[in-house]
């Protein structure tokens, strides 16, 4: 019997100590929810800051908008205090908008953006409005290059922190759990807050934030099996009556009801409840991201007693950061494109200037990316970039959402001092006839009625077809010598003729793209230009038309355009050349000479500091052949853009004052930014033009011709409003320039 009793209490003895040991080595899992507030959630990043110099060991990370964006970042890796620096530098203004930079549009595209105000889509003869102010893509954009160290982990739960997020069915209004897929394109649709974001389409379900049905996920923590749950909550509390003075405060109010509701249960069941004064900020003060994130780092300080208490990470008690290496080149190896049907696998691949096989800069591949997306022909670009399997580098696997609307209406609005008034009505319809084709019209009413007519089948890499057309008009004092023969204008005595000018121009063109930055064009003119007048007191007064001509011939260009604002550049380089061959005159009939004009201009601008930039331009141009012909010399003159045929700005000289069938010309604007979209403008341009300057060595010389101005420009939305007092030394004489609205 004593023998018995002390066999039990061995085996007790034994057991205890068993349990005392598994008790030892059991540590509680730990799991950590972040709620949506928008730039409130800021504030997450200072208590992560805290949690890490803790070493406090995370084993889930779950998040509503916000919190699923910043929790996304630190369950792939980031730490706390690299979550500070990445989010200093982050321009959210571009993050919570589709603004691209000018080079990602196309030429023919930017010269669209860059005249109309307004764009509205057109569907079924109705205005269609879009479903959000933005589609996501420059968010989408940044964070799949920030995540690609983990962009082969679709199963979130392998993460460095296993990670969940919550979005909202916006068909159904239920929540669902996103744990698994695309983890860029998940912690975008928890975050894509309705009206602000387009809806995220995620396993054919239509998502919205997260924040409409569970702002703060703590039982859904819990479910994956967490002991122990902080809670970081940065949701607003209910406003006094002081506070709701706006329409958005009341809207915000009523919805935060049910939230505040569920948060007095929600709090219960978090172990250790962090909550940041922040209570003066909104969820758009981002420009205040520093006094938010400091003030989340407060509040985790309050808690730092319970936090030590927790496990903590091995061996030295920190969280290790990511290891993030910034990514100058990616080969790209294999590219899958799904979701297209309207626009061919060419047309993408030509917007995004890839190639199979190739090696490319990761900012080249950025750029091919805006590219594609500047085309508005898309309504989202997700893609991931997943290690080759049997090769070094990367696969492109990409899927596309066509957009369904094809036509768009636009207006525009202007005056100058060569035009006058004009309203401009644009009608642009896609996929009009072919995949990839696309139709404008310009109509242009006012003083000096026009059209520009413009249909393309883009077929990217590859050659694409065009025709364009266009008629444009003015009546304007200009030098007899565009005009009249020297020797006529001298005997009579003309300096100046009120002239009425028509241009009719129809191309047939092809182009391409060259060393990708280039755009090379060429194709086959035709012309018909009248000049005339009412009034030559001197002359035959039964001689009202100088001419009525039908030119036929080519035209080539190559053109490349880095600038980056089209009226106030501030870096870029820019280069247009041209090259047109006159091989048929009406009005010479047999006796026609062929000649040709060449013509290019170049620009070089740069800032000198944040607020000051400059700009270096420099052009050219000479007629070679018969020269007889004086309709489309060089004529200089005015201030202004897209003028037709050879007309050439220069400040200090009204519209069509020079006139030669040569000139060089170099021009240097300062333009300091006093006020944000509000501009300064020093401007000095010098000039030679006459006939056959390269030949006489005129070029050469010091400028016969020079022009200074001082001017103001405010950046509009209806274009630039700029004002220009300019003087010529030559003339003695001042001359206003005035301009409202962009240039067409």
């Amino acid at each position: 019997m004593k023998k018995l009793s002390i066999c039990i209490v061995f085996i007790l003895a034994v057991f205890s100590a068993e349990a005392q040991k598994r008790n030892q080595e059991y540590k509680p899992k730990v799991g950590l929810v972040l709620s949506g507030g928008g730039a409130k959630g800021l504030a997450h990043i200072g208590a992560l800051k805290v949690i890490d110099s803790l070493g406090v060991k995370i084993d889930y990370v779950a998040g509503t908008s916000m919190g699923a964006i910043i929790g996304g970042l630190y369950a792939a890796g980031y730490s706390g205090k690299q979550l500070d620096s990445l989010f200093q530098v982050i321009n959210f203004d571009k993050l919570l908008s589709d603004e691209l930079p000018r080079g990602a549009k196309t030429f023919s595209e930017r010269v669209k953006a860059e005249k109309y105000a307004i764009k509205l889509p057109f569907d079924h003869f109705s205005v269609k409005l879009p479903s959000a102010i933005s589609k996501g893509h420059n968010f989408y954009n940044l964070f799949s290059e920030l995540l690609l160290p983990v962009g082969e982990i679709d199963d979130f739960s392998k993460l460095p922190i296993p990670f969940f997020c919550v979005a909202t069915n916006i068909e159904n209004g239920k929540q669902v759990i996103l744990n698994k897929g695309n983890l860029v394109q998940s912690i975008m649709a928890s975050g894509a807050l309705p009206s602000l974001y387009q809806p995220v389409i995620i396993n054919d379900a239509v998502l919205v934030d997260g924040g409409v049905v569970n702002n703060y996920p703590v039982d859904e923590l819990r479910d994956f099996g967490m002991d122990i749950v902080i809670g970081v909550d940065v949701q607003d509390g209910l406003a006094d009556r002081e506070r709701l003075t706006t329409a958005p405060d009341v809207l915000f109010q009523i919805n935060n009801f049910r939230t505040i509701s569920d948060m007095r249960q929600k709090v219960m069941k978090t172990d250790i409840y962090i909550k940041p004064n922040i209570k003066e900020f909104s969820v758009i003060s981002f420009d205040e991201g520093q006094q938010i994130i400091g003030a989340g780092s407060a509040a985790a300080l309050t808690k730092v007693k319970v936090l030590k208490k927790l496990p903590r990470h091995k061996p030295n008690g920190v969280k290790l950061p990511l290891k993030y290496k910034h990514i100058d080149t990616i080969g790209i190896n294999n590219i899958l494109i799904k979701g297209n049907e309207d626009y061919t696998r060419a047309y993408i691949l030509g917007k995004l200037k890839l190639k199979s096989n190739e090696k490319i800069s990761y900012k080249d591949f950025n750029e091919g990316v805006d590219n594609l997306v500047a085309t508005d022909n898309f309504d989202a670009f997700e893609y991931q970039l997943k290690q080759s399997t049997d090769t070094i580098g990367y696969d492109l696997i990409a899927k596309v959402k066509e957009s369904p609307i094809d036509t768009y209406i636009k207006f525009g609005a202007h005056y100058d001092d060569l035009y006058k008034t004009g309203i401009l009505l644009n009608l642009t319809k896609k996929r009009m006839l072919f995949k990839n084709d696309e139709m404008s019209l310009d109509v242009i009413l006012g003083d000096n009625v026009r059209y520009d007519f413009e249909y393309l089948i883009d077929k990217g890499f590859y050659w694409s077809i065009g025709l364009k057309s266009r008629y444009n008009q003015f009546d304007k004092k200009v030098s007899a010598g565009l005009v009249l023969e020297e020797s006529i204008s001298r005997s009579s005595g003309l300096n100046k003729i009120d002239v009425k000018l028509r241009d009719f121009t129809n191309q047939f063109y092809v182009q391409t793209l060259f060393r990708r930055d280039f755009a090379f064009s060429m194709g086959a003119e035709h012309k018909h230009l009248e000049l005339d007048t009412e009034n030559l007191a001197g002359l035959d007064s039964n001689v009202y038309s100088f001419q009525s001509t039908n030119y036929l011939g080519l035209v080539g260009a190559l053109k490349m355009d880095q600038y980056d604002d089209f009226y106030f550049p501030s870096k870029g380089v820019y280069f247009d050349g041209q090259l047109n061959i006159y091989l048929y005159s009406s009005s010479e009939g047999s006796d026609f000479e062929n000649y040709s004009i060449a013509k290019a201009s170049m620009g070089y601008a740069s800032r000198i500091s944040n607020k000051l930039a400059f700009n270096y331009q420099a052009s050219g141009g000479f007629k070679f052949g018969d020269k007889s012909d004086r309709a489309l010399n060089f004529a200089l003159g005015g201030f202004g853009s897209n003028l037709i045929n050879n007309f050439v700005p220069f400040l200090g000289y009204d519209f069509v004052s020079l006139t030669g069938n040569s000139y060089v010309k170099s021009s240097l604007t300062l333009d300091y930014e006093i006020f944000k979209k509000q501009h300064v403008l020093v401007e000095g341009n010098w000039a030679n033009i006459e006939d056959d300057i390269f030949d006489s060595g005129e070029w050469l010389t010091l400028p016969d011709y020079t022009g200074y101005s001082l001017g103001y420009g405010v950046e509009t939305f209806i274009g630039p409003i700029q004002f220009k007092y300019s003087y010529s030394p030559e003339l003695g004489e001042s001359i206003w320039f005035f301009n409202v609205g962009f240039w067409f």
